[in-house]
This record gives C-alpha cells, structure tokens and sequence, in this order.
C-alpha cells in the first residue's frame, strides 16, 4: 500500500505528466488549418474546456494509430461511472484519457462582498451562523474518460446533428445572432455590397452601435459574417474592458463564428484564419503557448455563451445522450480546472 507522501509523488507526476502533453498538443497547432481542425474539435466538445479537448483529440488519434479504437475521431466521452449509469461499462484493456479535472473545497464568509472574509472551511467544519458559503477552486488532479467506442452495453441513440448543404444558412440562425446583437444595443443594417463597408463582409461601428453586412452574400456567408461581428461586440466592445491586439482581436472572431458554424454542421472550410505564428507570437511577455491556450480557451467560451443563447438545431457537445437522465451522472470525473465547462461556472465555481 502507498504512502500519502508516494501517492503525492505519483499524482504529482500524472499532472506533470499532462502537462507536457498538453504543451505538446499546443505546440503542434503551427498553421491555420491545425488551428481550425482543433476549433471544430474543440465545437463538438464544448463543454470541456480547450486544453482538455486537445488532449482528448491527441490520445484518441494515438488510440487509433495504434488500432485500439476503430475511429479516427471520438464521438461521446465520458467518465467510468457515467458510462455505467447508463448501462455501459469500459471494455477490459481499454486505457482512459487523461484529462484535468478541478479539485474544489468550501469557502464562507459573513461578508461575502469583501474578498478578503472569504475562509477555507475544513473538510467537516460547518459554517457559522449568518454566513454564505461557495465551492472554489483550489487545484487540478488528473482524470479519465473513455470514448463510447471504447465502452459496451445498452446501445446509444444518435444524437440529432443538423447537416448543411453548401450556401445555406441554419435555420433560425441568422434571426437568434441578429436578436444577439440588438440585446447588446447594436443595430442591424444590410449594405448593398462591400464598397459600402471600405470592401469588408460586415463591419461594426461602436460608435454609432451599428453592424452593417453585406446583402448580397449568400446566407451561409451572411451568417458566417454576423458571427463574426457579435464575436467583436462580446469579445472587442470597449466597454467591455481592454481591447485584445489587432490581429488576435481579428483571429478571436473569425474563430468564434468558425465554432458557431461547425456546432451547426455548416462547411466551415472557407474561414479565413492566419498562420497561428503570425498573431500567437506578437503579443508581448507571452510565449506563443500561453497565447494560443488563452486564445483557444477565450474563444470557447464565448462561442458556448452564444450558442446557449441560440433555439437552433445543433450538434452535440460530446457528451453521450442521457436517456433521459436529468443531469450528467459523474460529470465531475470529466471537468476541468483551467476552464471548466459552463454547467460547473454556472455553479459559481472559479477557474484557475
């Protein structure tokens, strides 16, 4: 039997161990078409966060190099227990992929306003009268899942996925970004063509609070375009706090609307995306690394945030179909710290 200090040892070298493959992933993401593979990876995983999806795209293709699973690309993961709760059990010999996931403890405090009141409470101490108690974030230990592949049991059902001819627009899509839009105080204007708008697809004036796009774009183009824009507004507004530097302000957009598209089933092939050397390396005190796992996991967030907002038909966000379960079973297993995915943050939980 292990040691608390040996067992510290090896959990420490897990996450070590994650991180290097993690950084790895990262670093492999060296030109536009890798940065929007991983987005459209990351668009039908959206409820992990963006590291823990790179690290799921990176074991699962390891996986299938090796011909331990039949596919190239994962359909549903989960963790042990959830994929028991639903009748299914990982297959002998299977080996899960290593994930982060958020270690959490009880914090209280009287005075809930002021930052510093807040106090860890021990494991089994009770708070004290009169004060408000939240889960927060205090690290991250490693995780598991397994792809549905890689499970047997009572079967799945498929998960309805909408699927786009070339040209055309989701249904519904193009009124629930519009509506986005006017909740944030921009008007929506069609322009004739693109002199209109100094030769550019859409544009969006946040002086006047205006977005202006092209009327004679076909509609998946005019979609694609107004995502574009309501990405500026939620990510760009300067009220909305520091502008981010031109050329990633531009590449955020453009891959925001590119996981709006993909979790829509649109072709998202001419979404235009520079070289991730060309913007990861110009802002400054910040390795191309930190840039692009920053970039990725803001990127993500704020296409969930969309999305959750949108009545539209979309694909899944990885997660097997509940069978109608009410909630994930075991979803803790597969949450992750740096970002965690946005059923935990609505809990108030915190990201490192």
């Amino acid at each position: 039997m292990s040691t608390k200090p040996q067992a510290r040892q090896d959990w420490d070298a897990k996450l070590a161990s994650l991180h290097e493959r993690l950084v790895a992933s990262v670093e492999e993401l060296v030109n536009g078409d890798e940065w929007s593979r991983a987005l459209e990876f990351s668009a039908r995983f959206r409820s992990r966060s963006f590291n823990n999806s790179l690290l799921i795209w990176a074991q699962h293709s390891e996986a299938h190099e090796r011909g331990t699973v039949p596919t190239e690309l994962p359909s549903y993961v989960a963790g042990f227990r959830h994929w028991q709760a639903l009748g299914r059990h990982v297959i002998a010999g299977q080996k899960g992929y290593m994930i982060f996931a958020p270690l959490t403890a009880r914090f209280a405090s009287s005075s809930p306003i002021d930052m510093s009141s807040w106090r860890r409470l021990s494991r089994n101490e009770r708070p004290r009268a009169g004060e408000v108690v939240r889960q927060r974030m205090v690290g991250a230990r490693p995780a598991y899942v397994w792809d549905v592949t890689q499970t047997e049991g009572s079967p799945i059902p498929e998960h309805p996925g909408p699927i786009m001819l070339r040209g055309e627009a989701p249904k519904g899509l193009w009124d629930g970004l519009r509506a986005l839009i006017q909740e944030s105080g921009f008007a929506v204007v069609l322009v004739p063509d693109a002199a209109a708008i100094n030769e550019a697809n859409g544009l969006t004036d946040f002086v006047r609070r205006v977005v202006s796009v092209r009327a004679d774009m076909d509609p998946a183009a005019g979609v694609k375009t107004l995502s574009h824009e309501l990405a500026h507004i939620r990510m760009h507004d300067l009220d909305a706090g520091a502008l981010s530097l031109r050329g990633v302000s531009e590449v955020e957009a453009e891959s925001v609307a590119l996981m709006i598209g993909a979790a829509h089933g649109m072709d998202t092939s001419d979404y235009t995306i520079p070289y991730v050397s060309a913007w990861a390396s110009s802002v400054p005190d910040k390795t191309e690394t930190e840039v692009i796992q920053a970039t990725g996991e803001r990127v993500r967030r704020v296409a969930v945030a969309i999305l959750d907002r949108l009545s539209t038909d979309q694909i899944g966000a990885g997660d097997p179909p509940e069978l109608g379960l009410s909630q994930p079973v075991g979803h803790s297993e597969v949450t992750v710290p740096d970002a965690l995915d946005h059923r935990s943050e609505r809990l108030g939980v915190r990201t490192l």
